[in-house]
């Protein structure tokens, strides 16, 4: 393959995911067409095969990306804490961070995961995803509990499951009563006591 072409392909991958992202969460996935989201983004349908299967196989790569920035912003805010000791406020602080432009992810996710419940082969490809998302959270936990001075007493991955839970079921209400319910608040009001509960000292 041509140097230019290999150089421009990760540009191309990165334009149809954004283009995806915006296309779902404005028309839905289902309603969402392969010729828009490559209109969107300014490439051929050409372009969109040589990157990506299948709708199903964009929005994984959309699932794995958005992981990463997850993950990512978690490790940072926690990075950032300066508290001279660090604690499990400092754990939910990070895990309660929820930005703006969550609410297209939200969107989009969900009708994927509804998708999913009706399909088989869409299941278990999800499924293979989340459980690479809850290893890296479960990972995450176990260190930085460690580093709060606190040991899980349950297994990490099921807790993984919860922490999950609890911020896409909170989304969902956050989302429909804004006013009343910000997002993330369920999150700073509950984790604490749910982490210190699940948890013993270290000390």
């Amino acid at each position: 393959m041509p140097k230019g072409v290999t150089k421009r392909r990760p540009r191309t991958r990165a334009a149809l995911l954004r283009a995806a992202l915006a296309t779902f969460a404005a028309h839905g996935f289902h309603a969402s067409t392969i010729e828009q989201i490559c209109e969107a983004a300014g490439y051929t349908r050409g372009a969109f095969y040589s990157n990506f299967g299948s709708k199903d196989e964009l929005f994984l790569a959309l699932f794995d990306d958005h992981s990463a920035r997850i993950v990512s912003r978690i490790a940072e805010l926690i990075d950032a804490a300066t508290a001279e000791e660090f604690t499990l406020q400092d754990v939910a602080d990070a895990l309660s961070d929820i930005e703006p432009a969550e609410r297209d992810w939200y969107l989009v996710s969900t009708e994927f995961t509804l998708h999913a419940i009706r399909n088989p082969h869409a299941a278990r490809a999800l499924a293979e995803h989340d459980a690479r998302l809850r290893a890296e959270i479960a990972r995450g936990l176990r260190e930085q509990l460690t580093r709060a001075g606190r040991a899980l007493t349950v297994d990490a991955d099921e807790l993984a499951r919860l922490l999950i839970a609890i911020r896409e079921g909170g989304l969902a209400q956050s989302y429909v009563e804004p006013d009343r319910l910000p997002p993330g608040r369920l999150e700073r009001r509950f984790l604490v006591p749910l982490l210190t509960a699940l948890t013993t000292d270290l000390g």
